[in-house]
């Protein structure tokens, strides 16, 4: 067996390339839609509107950039800590163009207005499936590159790199069940209560498993061989590793505090939550001790000054992630631009900075040349920085003074700003800051580019000659020269298993990939199947309530049109049992009333007010205004006028299979129902427009979507009886006291 491995180099290679493309597509995108959240007249509808572009945004920096920074990197250092190369020239290609290709699809999807609705996992069911076919190839690449190893002892990042391979697969296969209606249209399997959690499960742990265990594994990995240091800590990483796992999966819930999800699923998941912060900080210290004895060429490396701040942004959003799971802080914080700063700290502040630093590493290494200016990237680094933390203090400062804002009392009792406009132009200057710091942060990624471009072209000649590497064999060989035989020898195997007990019970692990990747699924099941099972098998955790029917055909294609434009995203339409809520919007949300959505609409932000008792509140008319100019109806407003909606033709023909498919997940629609939705919907389009009309509003409406959405919009929250909240008039001035008697008089 030759001891020589020639390593595959191309393919990580074109992953980083193609890494540093997405961050400026996606970045450039955030900048955009920074800008349309509180500049309407940017929003160029129907294609090109904050509604539709924040799904690219997204999905660009978190699958595109940081994915393709994951599979660079996993490619690149498996290779040197397995002594092999990859298992497969053929896969590394297919999965490398495959994933490029899915990226543009999801971006055409999204432009179009074809979504599934649900945060990070917006793409047609169509693209789930490709995505899980994707993920198979790398699964099948990476861990048959650990086969045909050479090194018997699996390093720290492959822990992290397998977790993250497992996790992923169970996250994206649990979360996107779905019952499709045509080639990119599709019901979630799950409805309301249900699908909420599955989707928080789903979303916190994507934020666990692909945007920090397989950083994790490479901040192991490019860390070390940047500063030249080993590791801190061996025992230190094994802890970290098997508690982060184990306890990560349970987290999910602690987004759904307040809402109509049990109490004891929240509770869980908040719980779970601040136990993660001391695993979470015990890969931060191991870190930045890794570093010990490295501090001088700290201060003049930008590399190691981007993983240093990388790391310390990972300790600093996993201890706020965790107080903000915490109920009375997440009271503050959720639907507020708070939850919007912390997300972007974890992104940028640590997924992005750990990145440049690999970037800036890897790449001169890869083309066999320097870095072609060190100023540059340190001047990166500084303008980077001061974007990061103006971002974060903007948003920071814009969620404490929405929450403030929305909960505030006049002394009689009264809500001091019962407009949700007043909360949105008082923030405002608060957006124009947030601007200012993506487009400083997004300068940095410009710098990156061209240091990057600059740095290639230096590449000598030949530079993509595969490196040939001598590499140790698998297993030691007794029969070479000068090795003893006979009776006297130490049987290979027992020595082996003597060196492993001198190293502790991990390391034999360690040597065994197939019981390591068991026990990891294991401990990832765990918690998953504990939360699942109570809320999909007993029925007391989700009540029905008689008065709540499904919606009608011309209300299902209102929704669709919902979804479409990404409304959700602006707008949630859960009302918590908070006194300033339910005086504002209503009578708070229940469980039961949500059965048939497929999928939920909650949403995360309230860039507007919640809608969920929005029916009846406002004639037809006022929607039909508000859709058309948003203005007209709410001076201040920063929404996007959806003209189109009031031009475009409604197209009911898919209603049937539309309807067949929510049947199937469980909404209770009888085969004659199906076959008169047309008429139905006919009737009730033509009576909405005629109340329109009525209303002195525009003719000609009974054939367009907006009757379809605004049929949506007024239906929700009527299901139920509830006390509507009255406009509040001023309260009349008290009558004057009366005048107090003369002593005099008091006297007789």
């Amino acid at each position: 067996m030759s001891n020589t491995v020639r390593y595959d180099d191309r393919t990580p290679r074109l992953f980083f390339l193609a890494a540093v493309v997405w961050a400026v597509v996606g970045m450039l995108v955030g900048v955009l839609i920074a800008a349309m959240l509180f500049l309407p007249g940017l929003n160029l509808a129907p294609y090109l509107t904050f509604g539709r572009l924040r799904p690219i945004h997204t999905n660009a920096v978190i699958f595109a950039f940081v994915g393709n920074m994951i599979f660079g990197g996993v490619y690149h250092s498996s290779q040197r800590l397995l002594k092999t190369r990859l298992f497969s020239d053929a896969l590394s290609k297919i999965h490398f163009w495959g994933w490029q290709l899915l990226i543009v699809a999801a971006a055409l999807a999204y432009v179009t207005g074809h979504t599934q609705a649900k945060e990070y996992a917006e793409a047609p069911w169509i693209l789930d499936v490709v995505i899980a076919l994707l993920w198979v190839v790398f699964a099948v690449n990476f861990f048959g590159t650990i086969a045909i190893r050479r090194e018997k002892h699996l390093y720290v990042a492959i822990w992290f790199y397998i977790a993250s391979i497992v996790a992923v697969a169970i996250l994206h296969i649990g979360n996107s069940m779905a019952m499709p209606y045509s080639w990119l249209g599709s019901y979630s399997a799950y409805s309301g209560v249900k699908d909420a959690l599955m989707q928080w499960w789903y979303g916190h742990n994507a934020v666990a498993f692909f945007l920090t265990t397989p950083y994790l594994g490479l901040m192991y990995y490019y860390l070390p061989k940047a500063a030249e240091r080993p590791v801190f800590s061996y025992r230190l990483s094994i802890m970290h590793f098997w508690s982060l796992v184990f306890v990560y999966i349970w987290a999910g819930p602690h987004h759904l505090h307040y809402s109509a999800v049990p109490e004891w699923a929240s509770t869980l998941g908040m719980l779970f939550s601040l136990i993660l912060w001391m695993p979470s900080w015990g890969g931060m210290v191991n870190g930045l001790l890794t570093l010990r004895g490295a501090w001088n060429k700290l201060r003049e490396d930008p590399i190691l000054k981007f993983m240093v701040v990388a790391v310390t942004y990972y300790g600093m959003s996993t201890f706020e992630g965790p107080m903000m799971s915490i109920k009375s802080v997440n009271a503050v914080s959720h639907f507020t631009d708070w939850t919007i700063g912390h997300v972007h700290a974890g992104a940028l502040g640590w997924n992005a900075f750990l990145s440049f630093g690999i970037l800036y590493w890897i790449v001169p290494r890869l083309w066999k040349t320097e870095l072609y200016s060190r100023r540059l990237a340190t001047a990166h680094f500084w303008i980077g920085t001061i974007g990061l933390i103006l971002y974060q203090v903007s948003m920071w400062v814009a969620g404490i003074t929405q929450w403030a804002m929305w909960r505030a009392f006049e002394p009689d009792g009264r809500l001091t700003y019962p407009d949700f406009i007043e909360t949105v132009t008082r923030i405002v200057p608060l957006y124009w800051v947030r601007l200012v710091a993506a487009i400083f942060f997004f300068t940095g990624v410009v710098l990156l580019v061209w240091n990057v471009f600059k740095t290639i072209r230096k590449a000598p000649a030949g530079f993509d000659e595969e490196p040939e590497v001598k590499a140790p064999p698998l297993v030691a060989d007794l029969s070479a020269p000068g090795a003893t035989t006979g009776p006297d020898t130490y049987d290979y195997a027992f020595y082996r298993f003597q060196h492993a007990l001198r190293h502790g019970f991990h390391r034999i692990l360690e040597g065994r990939t197939v019981t390591f990747t068991v026990l990891t699924t294991l401990a990832l099941a765990v918690g998953s199947l504990v939360e699942a099972i109570p809320m999909f098998f007993d029925r007391d955790n989700v009540k029905e309530i008689a008065s709540v029917k499904p919606y009608t055909p011309l209300e299902v294609l209102g929704r669709d049109i919902y979804t479409r434009e990404g409304c959700y995203l602006c707008h949630s339409q859960l009302v918590r049992p908070f006194r300033y809520e339910t005086e504002r919007y209503g009578e708070y949300s229940k469980a039961g009333e949500y059965i048939y959505d497929h999928p939920f609409q909650w949403g995360s932000k309230r860039t507007g007010p919640d809608l969920h008792r929005v029916g009846g509140k406002y004639p037809s008319l006022w929607h039909v205004r508000h859709i058309q100019n948003p203005r007209s109806t709410t001076p201040g407003s920063v929404m996007p006028r959806y003209t189109h909606i009031l031009t475009s033709t409604l197209d009911a023909r898919e209603i049937g299979a539309k309807m067949r498919a929510l049947r199937a997940v469980g909404v209770p629609y009888t085969d004659g129902e199906i076959e008169g939705a047309p008429a139905a919907i006919e009737a009730q389009a033509k009576a909405i427009a005629a109340e329109v009309e009525a209303q002195r509003g525009p003719r000609g409406l009974a054939d367009k979507e907006i009757v379809a959405l605004t049929a949506y919009l007024q239906r929700l929250g009527t299901d139920i009886r509830w006390k509507p909240v009255a406009p509040q008039e001023p309260l009349a001035p008290a009558p004057p006291p009366a005048p107090a008697a003369p002593a005099v008089a008091a006297a007789r």
